[in-house]
């Protein structure tokens, strides 16, 4: 119909529902004053709707075929192309280095790459939403004491406040995935600075998620120093999963001091 094949290697799934793509485009309306970038627009479904609220866009495609249709289909993308991997592109020189909203139909086997790459970023990117797989999307959004909860949910709760929205099925994509997808925002919070060593903190939510049947205590024992004695700290009895943002950086502040010593 298009004259673009989806690719599998890709993740591609395009979606063809103009409902679907039109509520999607609306969740900009959350970041009115700032420019935006879609990732993989494909055929240019959701890009229609972005251009016809009159945002200044560009598109990221690694897609040489969908390169080719956008180019030849949606002339009022002339100049906006970015043709590249999302994944190796310097935000902070988009858009003149001025903050901007991120959008898409994240393919799904690199959707959480694209939020650790945003995430590198952050304070070039105040507002981001899209689509991807809803196992995923509700990960993100998962609070403290739930099983969704996991390593993205901690990092990017950090420093953003994450809403899951709503539910698509696999009926109104080309070809429907296996599974149905989830539509995210997340608009950055009023965090300025980590309040713990940064890196560190990054460490202690991979490596205790990394063991998740463990409790924190035999989690972290193997980023503390020989023969130091664990903190004195209700944490330490809990599961990965049921601490908050603050919890793991009250966690984070602990292990910096007994490596110190």
């Amino acid at each position: 119909m298009t004259g673009v094949r989806p690719k599998k290697a890709l993740g591609q799934h395009f979606l063809t529902d103009l409902g679907t793509a039109r509520r999607i485009a609306s969740t900009l309306e959350a970041a009115p004053s700032v420019p935006v970038l879609e990732i993989g627009p494909g055929t240019g479904v959701l890009t229609q709707f972005i251009l016809e609220a009159g945002r200044d866009l560009r598109v990221v495609e690694i897609d040489t075929e969908s390169v080719d249709y956008l180019r030849a289909n949606v002339p009022a993308l002339d100049g906006r192309i970015i043709e590249g991997d999302f994944l190796r592109l310097p935000l902070d020189t988009l858009f003149g280095g001025k903050p901007f909203a991120l959008i898409g139909n994240y393919p799904y086997n690199i959707s959480s790459q694209i939020f650790f790459h945003m995430l590198d970023y952050r304070d070039c990117v105040p507002f981001c939403s899209g689509m991807l797989q809803r196992e995923v999307a509700e990960r993100l959004a998962a609070p403290p004491g739930t099983k969704a909860r996991g390593i993205l949910s901690v990092l990017l709760q950090m420093w953003y406040d994450v809403r899951y929205l709503f539910t698509v099925p696999p009926g109104v994509f080309n070809p429907p995935p296996k599974v149905h997808s989830g539509v995210v925002e997340l608009r950055r919070n009023s965090r300025v600075e980590a309040g713990c060593d940064e890196a560190l903190f990054k460490t202690v939510v991979k490596t205790t998620f990394g063991q998740r049947r463990k409790t924190i205590r035999n989690g972290l024992r193997g980023l503390l120093p020989p023969g130091a004695s664990m903190p004195d700290s209700p944490l330490l009895g809990m599961r990965p999963e049921q601490l908050s943002v603050e919890q793991f950086v009250e966690l984070t502040l602990e292990v910096q001091k007994l490596r110190r010593q």
